[in-house]
């Protein structure tokens, strides 16, 4: 069983991420990329959502019918994301006027719907979890690095405004590169394409050549 949850975890990190292999989200992950504060706060509200929405999904699995389902889906994630709505408007305020209307989005982000549909609608709720754990911290961590990237070559600066999200102690985390002011195209939408472009292209690269080794270990000990 630790073997499943294994894998689910991989599989929303890194081989079926939200972002680098779906391709899922992309407004969000073109909209709120410009810093890596604003990418890791929408990925953890994601996360929340995605978590929470996969349980409840599993749980009435059984009781909700095949032709309404969608729409009870939908009331769910949308109740889920009222209440995280309100909880950032209330704790984190000074990120939810960045984040503004965008965390309301979450309602319609495909990942979630998709997620409950294609996985926590025929698994049980301690699976459903994880693979939600998963998806959602694979998508934040897909959001805060290329918000890093994009924050760094647009603005010069890197984890702006960090002690907003996690707190005064974490002030450190703001650094600015001295004498670079940024490139205006890096945190408008086609750096964001461009960026992403590139990362996908890296991750492929990275594949086939651990693909390649990994069948010449296979050669080698065949031999």
């Amino acid at each position: 069983m630790s073997d499943s949850y294994g894998k689910l975890m991989k599989d929303g990190l890194w081989e079926n991420n939200v972002v680098f292999a779906q391709l899922l989200a992309m407004c969000p992950t073109m909209a709120v990329t410009t810093s890596g504060t604003n990418g890791l706060g929408m990925g953890l509200a994601t996360t929340a959502v995605l978590v929470v929405s996969n349980i409840l999904v599993s749980m009435i699995r059984h009781t909700v019918s095949s032709q309404v389902r969608i729409p009870v889906f939908v009331v769910l994630i949308a109740t889920l994301v009222t209440v995280v709505d309100m909880a950032m408007n209330a704790w984190l305020h000074e990120l939810y006027k960045v984040l503004g209307l965008f965390i309301a989005l979450i309602v319609v982000n495909c990942a979630i719907l998709g997620r409950a549909e294609a996985f926590a609608v025929k698994n049980g709720v301690v699976a459903s979890a994880v693979d939600g754990l998963a998806m959602g911290l694979g998508f934040t961590g897909a959001l805060t690095f290329i918000g890093l990237i994009r924050e760094f070559l647009g603005s010069g600066t890197l984890f702006a405004q960090a002690s907003n999200l996690l707190g005064p102690s974490f002030a450190f985390l703001e650094m600015k590169l001295p004498g670079y002011g940024g490139a205006l195209l890096m945190i408008l939408p086609p750096g964001g394409f461009a960026i992403l472009g590139f990362l996908l292209a890296g991750k492929r690269v990275m594949e086939q050549r651990i693909q390649e080794r990994s069948a010449e270990k296979a050669e080698l000990a065949a031999a």
